[in-house]
């Protein structure tokens, strides 16, 4: 399969085909509304802004699975992220990433680009230490490792990237960039 075979749900229940991104470059991002990473919505609704017209899509799957940081419905979700981060991008509706009940989606994102470490500094070292805690074996498997992780996705629908959320936003931009 590929990346336009699958269907996610909108926020309010419906079946939305990635048929609709063909041709775009598709930034695929599990978010969350209580994180340390939340902020990273300013960086990305700008991204989005900047490269819309060119053809970039952000595709926001809100997810609770690390630490319980999205605990609200699909609609309080949307009010957060427009109320705040004014974002206009397409926001799906609250997913696992990881487990038995895991979107599909992320079964393949993750079969293309697996995990590849969270980079130097100290923010990637504190997310190593407090991962070994939970999985010891974690830098071997390609389960999503918290919130705000980034899969790339060229005009092909070919992954091409993966950021994990403790690398420099201005690094996602640039990948992103190159793509358009």
């Amino acid at each position: 399969m590929s990346f336009y075979d699958y269907t996610v749900k909108t926020r309010t229940g419906e079946d939305f085909s990635l048929e609709n991104f063909r041709g775009k470059v598709v930034l695929v991002v599990n978010t969350a509304t209580g994180c340390g990473f939340t902020p990273q919505y300013k960086p990305l609704e700008e991204m989005y802004e900047k490269y819309h017209e060119r053809g970039l899509e952000i595709l926001d799957i809100p997810c609770n699975q690390f630490a319980g940081q999205t605990p609200g419905t699909d609609e309080e979700i949307h009010e957060f992220c427009t109320l705040h981060y004014n974002t206009q991008f397409a926001q799906m509706k609250k997913s696992d990433v990881n487990g038995e009940n895991e979107l599909p989606l992320y079964t393949f994102l993750k079969s293309q680009k697996g995990f590849e470490g969270f980079g130097k500094g100290p923010t990637a070292l504190a997310m190593s230490a407090m991962l070994k805690k939970f999985d010891k074996d974690y830098k071997n498997n390609p389960a999503i490792k918290w919130n705000f992780t980034k899969f790339l996705v060229d005009r092909e629908g070919n992954v091409v990237a993966r950021f994990e959320p403790t690398h420099d936003m201005k690094k996602v931009a640039e990948a992103v960039e190159a793509l358009l």
